[in-house]
């Protein structure tokens, strides 16, 4: 795969997909996680002489049209306490990009509006993209947005008919963690799976059975009754209940079994919560297991899947003790690596 590491960067201006998917609330960035992820690539365009930075990301569903409560703007605002000399444009059309990028001095970023603002984004429209580039004089193309690569979109797709693509650190990291994963995991391994959608989490399952030494299956699936007679595949057997006597969590019992698993594995692959884990009194065993593996320093951890990655991304607002291998970006696009399935935009980067 082609990376930054690759490229003579010096005195170019470069045009770089983040991932800033972030919560808003109160016109402020609730969870900064995904902004300081993309710290390092941008850290490294500019100590090797990159000398304008342009950033382009989505926000939300937006559905092709400006919607304030989506702008990048806090986005911006976030960022700027992280690195110096942001700049930010409420706009993605060229006349305006292009005077903000004139301007910017050297080594600078500017952020661009919410790529989503424009229907030409998800269509894959090579007439957006290329009107971005065109604004932006831009020289290189630098993929770092995991959560997007398995999308055909303007930014991931259509983008690589323009611009040479090669992968920032973010993207890079992303794949070689969950490579390795595949390919060359320390024995033990484990696969913890829960969540609600027994047909999203099968072809994981079936995917791991020959690589994994023990898969642990918990959440609704196994409150709803997935069974299994493989002696790699244990499901959860006991619950906590509500009132009504939905089953809500996974209980003391499964728990512990769950925690003998982690004590004895050294390859985790989590993807899916085991309970209802947004109500607090449910949350319990999701508790108990990332707080297990972000203590097993020992171990490679990955965390994948949107839900399981935001609860654990909010653990570690309040537990900053707390480390991983890998806390994926990229929901979908970590399932669909591991799947082997085809990643557009990760196509763009190795052809």
């Amino acid at each position: 795969m082609k990376t930054i590491k690759d490229l003579d960067i010096k005195n170019k201006t470069i045009l770089v997909r983040v991932d800033y998917n972030v919560p808003i609330k109160n016109g402020k960035v609730a969870n900064d996680l995904r902004i300081r992820a993309s710290l390092p690539t941008l850290e490294y365009l500019r100590q090797h002489g990159a000398e304008k930075i342009i950033l382009i990301s989505h926000l939300g569903r937006p559905e092709g049209k400006k919607d304030p409560s989506l702008s990048l703007k806090p986005v911006a605002t976030a960022l700027s306490k992280l690195i110096p000399n942001v700049n930010f444009i409420d706009d993605i059309s060229k006349p305006a990009v292009q005077t903000a990028t004139n301007s910017l001095k050297n080594g600078a970023i500017l952020l661009l509006e919410n790529l989503r603002f424009d229907p030409g984004e998800e269509a894959n429209s090579s007439d957006f993209i290329h009107k971005i580039i065109t604004a932006t004089n831009a020289d290189i193309y630098v993929q770092d947005g995991f959560a997007v690569i398995h999308r055909a979109h303007a930014s991931t797709d259509a983008i690589k008919k323009y611009l040479p693509i090669y992968a920032g650190l973010l993207l890079e990291k992303e794949i070689q963690n969950l490579s390795t994963t595949i390919k060359a995991p320390t024995k033990p391994l484990l696969l913890i799976i829960g969540g609600a959608k027994v047909e999203d989490k099968q072809p994981l399952i079936e995917k791991f059975l020959p690589l994994a030494d023990h898969i642990v299956v918990g959440g609704k699936i196994s409150a709803d009754g997935y069974t299994s007679q493989n002696p790699k595949i244990y499901v959860a057997e006991d619950f906590d209940e509500d009132s009504s006597g939905q089953k809500l969590d996974v209980g003391p019992l499964s728990t512990t079994k769950i925690a003998g698993y982690i004590t004895d594995a050294n390859t985790i692959i989590w993807n899916g919560l085991l309970g209802k884990a947004e109500d607090p009194a449910y949350a319990t065993a999701s508790t108990i297991v990332a707080e297990m593996l972000g203590e097993k320093s020992n171990a490679t951890t990955i965390i994948c899947g949107g839900d399981t990655t935001g609860f654990v991304e909010n653990l570690i607002t309040t537990h900053p003790n707390l480390h991983y291998s890998l806390v994926s970006t990229g929901g979908g696009a970590a399932l669909e690596f591991l799947l082997g399935k085809s990643l557009p935009g990760l196509e763009a980067i190795v052809k």
